[in-house]
């Protein structure tokens, strides 16, 4: 499939005036996914890594747990389709939520809970995190040559292991989280750095994947929050250049003096 049309033509307008020009557009694909010979749904994603997408999307939808669940993977010759056949039966889920994603991603209508508590002792400088959002940004290799596309890496802050891009924010996600059952690799501290908004479904794929903190170039939402909270994750939205917003578990950056000094905070007169 190819991944960028170069055929686009369109109209720009600037302080200059208007201008006519041909340029580039990401692709855009709708990749069914058949799971011991019945189809389940189809994805709209960008049709790159969709052995990962399948594999990771079954891992964070709890459908399995491990990669010795999986007997054989194949996408077929016209990347419409991604068959994946599990060494056990499996229940299709009934019912399908739409998720918050803009190209109309789901998840299951009974999400699998996350009971683990995450450690907190890891400390990680805010320095380290803004260059990690750099690196994430430099690694956009279809983001630079047709814009239109997310990217999402996981990185213990100082090296980006594994990256993935998609038009749809949750896709990416799914995309680590099958590269990482098929080469599982060691990574301390686990860190997900993103350019997507961060909703209730993305916090939950991070817990998934057990991540101690989640850094996005956007914002969180409310329930995303919440869940942070509850899991143990440090949310980090609006990473921009010399600035980063912490909403939940500031202690793995912050000082236990430096957290008491900002304490309570202080609210302006109105």
């Amino acid at each position: 499939m190819q991944l960028v049309d170069y055929s686009l033509q369109y109209y720009k307008y600037s302080h200059a005036g208007w201008e006519s020009v041909q340029s580039k557009v990401i692709s855009e694909a709708a990749v069914s996914l058949t799971v011991n010979g019945e189809i389940w749904l189809s994805f709209m994603c960008t049709p790159t890594d969709l052995e990962a997408l399948a594999i990771g999307f079954l891992y964070n939808e709890g459908i399995i747990q491990s990669q010795t669940e999986l007997a054989s993977v194949q996408v077929c010759n016209s990347g419409e389709n991604i068959d994946v056949w599990l060494n056990h039966p499996v229940i299709k889920p009934t019912q399908w939520q739409r998720t918050s994603g803009c190209n109309g991603g789901v998840t299951r209508a009974d999400p699998q809970p996350l009971e683990k508590i995450l450690p907190k002792s890891v400390k990680i400088s805010p320095e380290m995190l803004l260059t990690a959002m750099d690196m994430l940004l430099q690694a956009q290799e279809l983001y630079r040559e047709a814009r239109g596309i997310h990217c999402s890496a996981l990185s213990n802050g100082k090296q980006i292991y594994l990256e993935a891009e998609d038009i749809g924010r949750h896709n990416t996600l799914d995309k680590l989280a099958g590269m990482l059952l098929l080469k599982p690799i060691e990574i301390a501290p686990k860190i997900i750095l993103t350019t997507g908004r961060i909703s209730s479904e993305m916090l939950n794929k991070a817990g998934r994947l057990e991540v101690e903190v989640v850094l996005s170039r956007t914002s969180p939402t409310t329930r995303s929050i919440e869940l942070a909270n509850q899991l143990g994750i440090t949310l980090i939205g609006y990473a921009l250049r010399t600035q980063l917003f912490v909403y939940t578990h500031p202690e793995r950056l912050m000082s236990a003096d430096d957290l008491h000094s900002l304490h309570p905070l202080d609210v302006p007169a109105r």
